[in-house]
């Protein structure tokens, strides 16, 4: 039996101690973020923040869960100008099929597959609402449209031509109640057409 120095014991202790408390305060951080607000989140929420985001974000509340209640999804197409100055306009493409094809039947799902197109298409919502002629005011609205635009353009490429425009739709359908629910869901798919996005040469750097 291997018996160990008293310092190599105390560098034992201490480190066992020292992990001991990281965990802790690594689970503490993620109950005040899943944890209704209080006092103490409030207080140190940058803090919680700083050690939640981006790699252990939760989208549920402690107590109070609030799971996905519609499916959305995403299609878009482009319009191209080939060498002859011709311009065609190309067919849709699921962008969410993709995603759901990509996830179904893998056991790790890749997390861009599950969040990416769907947090960008939220985002967009947050800041336009129900109107598509103008971004909110400020910066926000804006770098939601060039969020969006920016995913299309990387799934669908040249599409055959140099790019001159983007548009994208979704299509919300609400998740319909369990059978045993007395509650009353519009199930019916309703489309949102986005309207046609310019795109300049700077929309594809860095794609």
């Amino acid at each position: 039996m291997r018996v160990w120095s008293k310092p190599a014991r105390v560098v034992l202790v201490v480190a066992g101690v020292g992990l001991g408390a990281c965990v802790l305060a690594f689970l503490g951080a993620l109950f005040l973020h899943v944890a209704p607000a209080n006092s103490v989140s409030k207080e140190y929420r940058a803090q919680v923040d700083w050690v939640v985001y981006p790699e252990f974000e939760q989208n549920w509340k402690l107590f109070a869960p609030d799971p996905l209640q519609r499916n959305v999804a995403v299609d878009a197409r482009v319009q191209t100008v080939g060498p002859d100055g011709t311009v065609v306009t190309g067919e849709w493409r699921g962008l969410s099929a993709e995603d759901w094809a990509a996830i179904r039947h893998d056991p790790a799902p890749s997390h861009l597959d599950q969040n990416l197109l769907r947090r960008a298409w939220d985002f967009y919502e947050s800041t336009h609402g129900e109107g598509d002629a103008q971004a909110a005011p400020g910066s926000r609205g804006q770098l939601a449209e060039r969020y969006l635009e920016r995913i299309a353009l990387q799934r669908i490429g040249t599409g055959g031509g140099r790019v001159i425009q983007v548009q994208l739709r979704a299509t919300v359908t609400a998740v319909a109640p369990p059978a045993w629910s007395r509650e009353q869901v519009d199930t019916a798919p309703h489309v949102r057409e986005l309207p046609w996005w310019p795109v300049q040469d700077a929309d594809r750097e860095g794609l």
